[in-house]
C-alpha cells in the first residue's frame, strides 16, 4: 500500500517561453492524478540543493547550467536526467543534426529513406565558387548551421538562382529542396510514443517558375510559407487527401533516431519526394519541441514520465538517462492525422 501512495516528482528547468507553452493545467492535472507532480526549478538557485526529484526534465543550454547538471548527478545518481547535455548540442549544428539519418541501419524495402544533398558554408567565398556549389540543384534552401532554437537561426530563405547566394550571411547549410507536394510530416517522439501529423508546407517550385524567379524569398518556418503566397494555394489544397507514411517505416526511424542520438523528446520532420512516391527525406531534427501542439500530448507525456520515474527503480537502470537502455518501457505508438494551418513554434 505505502507503494500505490507514494508520489514521485519532475522537476523542470525551462526557460518563461517554453515553460508557459508546454506546462499547461491539463497536463499538470494529469500527471497529479497519475501520483506525479510537476515541480518548477529555480534556476537562480543551485541545482543541487532542491528536491528531492525522481527526474529532471530540461531545455537550458550554457556551461553553468551543464555544470550545475553534472554536480547534481554527483550527487543523486539514481535519478534520471531528461536528456543529457552533449546529446542535445548535436541537434544544434544542422550537418551533424542530419549525419545520424545516414547512420541508421533500417531495413529499406518498399520505402527508402535519406536526406537531401546539402553542403556547409562557412565564408561568403565560398558562395561564388563552382568547386562548392556547383553539385547542387537550384532551387536550394539557405539554413543558419547553428539551431538553437533562437530567432535568428530560424531565418531561413528559398533560393532560386546562383546570384541569390551572393546576399548570404555564412556559416549556412545549402539544402537542395526537393518537391514534396506542399506537404511536411512532423513526427513527434516521446521515449517510445511516436505521433506523425501533417501540416502545409513551402509549395513546389516547377521549371517554369525556376527560370522565371530570381533572388531568395525569406521564411522562418517552412510550415507558413504557403499561407504568405495566395498564387501558390493550389500546392495545398491537397492537403486533407495527402497519403500520411507507413507507421511502422517511420517508428522504425523514430525509435532509430532515438537510439542513435540517445535522446527521449524530439520530432523530426519528413517530407516526401513527389518524383518518387516512395522515397522520404529527413531535412530537420528538433530536440524538445512544441509538444502542446500535438494532438493527446498530455497523455503521451505523463505516460512517459511515469515509465522514466519507474524505471528508476530497475536495477542498473542509470543508463536510461543517456537514452541507452529500453529495458521495461512501454511501446506505445500512435498515428494521428492531424491537419493544421499553424505556424509550428519550435521553442
Amino acid at each position: 500500500m505505502a507503494e500505490h501512495s507514494r508520489r514521485f516528482a519532475v522537476g523542470y528547468a525551462l526557460a518563461p517561453k517554453k515553460q508557459q507553452s508546454f506546462i499547461q493545467a491539463s497536463l499538470v492535472e494529469l500527471a497529479r492524478e497519475r501520483g506525479i507532480d510537476l515541480v518548477p526549478i529555480d534556476t537562480t538557485l543551485p541545482l543541487a540543493n532542491q528536491g528531492p526529484f525522481d527526474c529532471v526534465l530540461h531545455k537550458l543550454y550554457g556551461e553553468e547550467w551543464k555544470a550545475q547538471l553534472e554536480d547534481f548527478v554527483d550527487k543523486n545518481p539514481g535519478v534520471s536526467i531528461v536528456d543529457p547535455p552533449l546529446a542535445i548540442e548535436r541537434l544544434h549544428n544542422r550537418i551533424s543534426m542530419l549525419q545520424v539519418v545516414s547512420e541508421l541501419e533500417i531495413p529499406q524495402e518498399r520505402e527508402t529513406f535519406g536526406i537531401p544533398s546539402q553542403v556547409v558554408i562557412y565564408d561568403s567565398g565560398a558562395l561564388s565558387n563552382s568547386g562548392v556549389v556547383g553539385a547542387l540543384r537550384f532551387p536550394v534552401i539557405a539554413k543558419p548551421l547553428v539551431a538553437d532554437g533562437s530567432a535568428k537561426s530560424h531565418k531561413m530563405a528559398l533560393v532560386f538562382q546562383r546570384d541569390g547566394l551572393l546576399k548570404l550571411k555564412p556559416p549556412l547549410v545549402l539544402q537542395e529542396f526537393v518537391n514534396h507536394g506542399g506537404v511536411i510530416f512532423k513526427v513527434y517522439v516521446v521515449g517510445d510514443y511516436v505521433q506523425c501529423v501533417k501540416r502545409k508546407s513551402l509549395p513546389d517550385v516547377s521549371e517554369e517558375k525556376l527560370e522565371c524567379s530570381e533572388g531568395s524569398m525569406t521564411f522562418s518556418q517552412v510550415s507558413n510559407l504557403t499561407a504568405q503566397d495566395s498564387l501558390e494555394s493550389e500546392y495545398s489544397v491537397h492537403l486533407e487527401e495527402a497519403e500520411m507514411p507507413p507507421l511502422s517505416f517511420i517508428t522504425d526511424i523514430a525509435r532509430g533516431l532515438k537510439r542513435a542520438m540517445g535522446l527521449h523528446l524530439f520530432n523530426f520532420d519528413v517530407i516526401r519526394d513527389v518524383k518518387a512516391g516512395n522515397r522520404y527525406l529527413v531535412i530537420d531534427i528538433n530536440y524538445f519541441p512544441g509538444y502542446a501542439k500535438m494532438p493527446f500530448y498530455e497523455k503521451a507525456l505523463t505516460d512517459f514520465f511515469w515509465d522514466i520515474v519507474h524505471e528508476n527503480k530497475v536495477p542498473d537502470s542509470g543508463g536510461l538517462a543517456a537514452g541507452n537502455n529500453d529495458k521495461g518501457s512501454k511501446h506505445l505508438v500512435a498515428n494521428h492525422c492531424m491537419i493544421t494551418e499553424d505556424v509550428e513554434t519550435v521553442g
